[in-house]
This record gives C-alpha cells, structure tokens and sequence, in this order.
C-alpha cells in the first residue's frame, strides 16, 4: 500500500529528537514523528507526593494535552483533562517509571508535560520517546549541579505504533492508516526487548494470537531503531 513518505510497510516515520529545545525546563524536547510534532518538558521538583513522604522514593507523573489547533478541525483547549488524555498520561508516567530507579532519586518528583503541536498519530508513542529524553535531561542536570551522586536512570524506553491495515502489518501509522486499522497497538518497550506496556485492541474486528505475536515482533523492529536514535541524542554509553 502506499505509504506516507514512500515508506514500507516496516518502516519508520523520520524521527527527530531537538534537545534543550526551551529556556526554563530541567529538561526539554522537540520530538517529530513524520508530521506528529510534541514538546516535551521536564521539570524536577524538591517534593514527592504525600503518600511517599518519609520513603525516601522519587516519582514521575506525566501530563499529556493537545493544542486546540493541532488536527485539521480545531479541538477545544482542555481546561480540564478528558479520558483520553488521562489514559495517555498514566500511560507516560509509567513507562517513564520502568526506566528510572525511583530509590535512587531520593525524594524529588518529575513532572514532565506532554503538548502536541500537531497530530499525525502514534502523539502518545511520540511523547514516551520524548519524555524519556526530557527525563535523562533533567534527571543529568540535577548530577551536575550536585544535587543527585548519580543519574538513576537505569535504562531507555521507547514505544510505536502497529496495526492491520487491509490485511498488512504496518509499522509506525500515520493518522489515515490508524483511521483505516483493523487492530491498532501501541507498544512500549526498553533496549533489552522487554516489554513495558502494549495497548491494543480490534478497533473493526478481532485477530489471532499469531498476528499479535507479529505485531509485538514488528514493534520491537521499530523500538529498538528508535531507541537508537535516542541514544544519539544523549551521547547514552552501554
């Protein structure tokens, strides 16, 4: 099938990853996945919520929001969080949480934001790619200015998207192809292959075992190239 940039069906978007993208942030990204563009900004913050208090554990929350303006039709500015954006925050903060050793980072919280400037599909993947940047970031600034011994991340985490498309396994969906998708799964995943989270469903049918064992194969093609790509961006060192 045709694909956005003469793509195959196993292929990725370009992705790019912009780094120390704005001023004030512990850590920022500009993430593009194809034509889905987010910024990512992490923040860290001398507190913890109240029920880790006195635990000497950290924590990373996330929030994920769209700006009116980033789909062709313009959306309403969310003055509170809907549904769809509170699953995609849970699903940030707890990917990004695999990845770091919360002990390690005493009591100290990261609250890292997630705003989509324009939607193509996989925003949600986009922003796990980016946050974790975003988080490297802040976490190393924190290193460096001596409030942390070391940066307590642990290892890279990053997610895709795949899906039945007409029958064919594709890697990666734009917005008309998770338009047009039989079965539709975001998945996240770190650089040992282990799986972190899968998101999936029959959006217009049911599948096979088989075609889910495909599609988590097809992901963990794609995560590992991103990943890849996000060890460039931080000069990451086995």
């Amino acid at each position: 099938m045709n694909r956005s940039y003469n793509r195959s069906n196993n292929e990725l978007r370009p992705i790019t990853i912009e780094r120390n993208y704005t001023k004030y942030a512990h850590g920022s990204v500009f993430v593009c996945f194809g034509d889905t563009k987010v910024i990512c900004t992490a923040f860290l913050e001398n507190k913890v919520p109240p029920w880790l208090r006195d635990s000497g554990q950290g924590w990373i929350t996330a929030e994920y929001g769209m700006l009116p303006g980033a789909t062709s039709q313009r959306g309403d500015r969310e003055s509170i969080r809907k549904g769809r954006s509170q699953e995609i925050s849970r699903l940030i903060g707890r990917s990004l949480r695999a990845v770091v050793d919360l002990k390690e980072m005493g009591e100290c919280q990261i609250m890292v934001d997630c705003d989509v400037i324009q939607a193509d599909g996989g925003t949600r993947t986009a922003s796990i790619t980016g946050g974790f940047v975003a988080v490297y970031d802040a976490l190393q600034q924190s290193v460096d200015n001596g409030f942390l011994k070391r940066n307590p991340v642990i290892d890279i985490c990053s997610a895709v998207s795949v899906g039945l498309v007409n029958g064919e396994y594709l890697l990666d969906l734009d917005y008309n192809e998770d338009a047009q998708a039989t079965v539709d799964m975001n998945i996240v995943m770190n650089s040992k292959k282990e799986l972190i989270e899968i998101q999936g469903c029959g959006e217009h049918g049911i599948f096979t075992r088989k075609q889910l064992n495909d599609l988590i194969d097809l992901a963990e093609q794609g995560i590992q190239q991103i990943i890849e790509i996000q060890k460039k961006a931080i000069g990451w060192n086995e």
